[in-house]
């Protein structure tokens, strides 16, 4: 089936590629027009009708394409070489805005009222008493400094204090340590990356708004420890005995998040800066949807542990992220907004990702083929917080420490200061 069939049935949108076929197109008869007569001409029109049928991206585009290109490159002369470049440069350009395509047994819907539940586990919290919200519990405990972080920074910044500071750093400490336990390698990642790394995860160019760049340098914030520990093996090779590969990382993050003004405004849900346990395996592509219940399980395991009612929605298609080809999103139970909240989303971008970061392992016919990557938090470490401190308030404001946080905590309640 062409790729703007698949997406019109996976993701109900199929402007980026019906508009990225249209410029091949387009681009691909301007090419022709200014190419000789001869082989190298009917390629470059072949292919524009090819693109323009609906093929960009299949094998029939990309075989007239590769023959074009071969043939351009036996050409002597640097106008040769310009048009290749030119003509590889555009079309690279082009298929870096269309998103990855949708597995098969993703449901079909056009935004997150869609979704689909798979499971709950616990119930929500019930209380004798009208429970407060995690930034009306962080200011009477002194856990929280937001006109501090406002001075110092501005809006949608935080400064963690005394038990609210450990809390979160019992919390990271214990993901990690549970991560580890069950197989996972740990990971402390660069917080800087170059261009290369954020296209290679899919972060550009599509949301280059939503990142920090750094001035005058051609370098962004993270916004995830996906976007580093994916890009550890770009330009590799793996061995297929090597596979999976699962890593965890702790990081903090950092979102301008452009379209997100109003909302979530108040407390530690959405933050320009946020920590964040973070998963990534790489896997063969006969594994991977048997590696992303198992990743799922992982960050559901941390919610169990920390005894926190959650449940598991798998997206539609008109809520899936830009690489992805399969997602769950794990939502725990939050009293203040008396609805479940978004602590973890876990995905399988299949080859999406290995092939714009090129990482390709030797299967053991000795052919090489791009991995498969995946992806999940493990979890958002911030919003663990606010669910611990509302799910776990008491009546006098004190906050009950979960079992696992204890030994990390040095207490088993957090009461105001008096």
């Amino acid at each position: 089936m062409p790729l703007l069939q698949q997406l019109k049935k996976a993701n109900g949108d199929a402007d980026a590629l019906a508009k990225a076929q249209g410029r091949v197109q387009a681009f691909c008869s301007e090419f022709a027009a200014d190419t000789p007569e001869g082989a190298a001409r009917a390629l470059l029109l072949e292919a524009a009708q090819k693109a323009e049928a609906g093929a960009l991206a299949g094998d029939a585009f990309e075989d007239s394409k590769q023959r074009f290109l071969s043939l351009m490159k036996k050409e002597d002369g640097a106008e040769a070489k310009q048009k290749v470049d030119a003509l590889e440069k555009r079309f690279t350009e082009i298929l870096l805005t269309i998103p990855n395509i949708q597995h098969e047994s993703v449901p079909v819907g056009k935004d997150d009222s869609e979704n689909v539940e798979v499971r709950r586990w616990g119930e929500p919290t019930q209380f004798a008493f009208e429970p407060k919200a995690h930034w009306d519990l962080g200011q009477a405990l002194g856990w929280f400094d937001w006109d501090a972080a406002a001075r110092v920074t501005g809006s949608r910044f935080t400064f963690y204090k005394g038990l609210g500071a450990r809390l979160e750093r019992s919390l990271f400490n214990f993901m990690m340590n549970t991560h580890a336990d069950h197989g996972y390698t740990e990971v402390l990642p660069p917080y800087i990356v170059h261009r290369h790394s954020m296209v290679g995860t899919g972060q550009l160019p599509k949301f280059e708004e939503d990142a920090f760049k750094v001035v005058g340098q051609d370098y962004f914030l993270i916004p995830t420890a996906e976007v580093p520990v994916t890009n550890m093996y770009r330009d590799c090779i793996l061995k297929a005995e090597e596979l999976p590969l699962r890593y965890c990382a702790f990081s903090a993050c950092f979102r301008a998040e452009a379209g997100s003004a109003g909302r979530d405004t108040r407390g530690i849900i959405r933050q320009h800066q946020f920590n964040k346990v973070e998963m990534v395996h790489f896997a063969h592509p006969d594994d991977s949807y048997q590696d992303l219940e198992r990743m799922t399980n992982d960050a559901e395991r941390i919610l169990q542990t920390l005894g926190l009612p959650y449940r598991v929605v798998q997206l539609c298609t008109g809520d899936a992220g830009f690489s992805s080809a399969k997602t769950y999103d794990l939502e725990v139970w939050m009293p203040s907004y008396g609805r479940y909240v978004e602590i973890s989303s876990c995905s399988n971008c299949e080859a999406f990702q290995a092939r714009r970061a090129n990482i390709r392992f030797r299967d053991t016919d000795g052919k090489l083929k791009f991995v498969h990557t995946l992806n999940g938090s493990g979890l958002a470490v911030g919003r663990t917080v606010a669910a611990v401190m509302e799910n776990y308030q008491q009546a006098d404001g004190s906050i009950a420490i979960p079992e696992a946080l204890r030994a990390y905590m040095g207490c088993e309640t957090a009461a105001p200061e008096k």
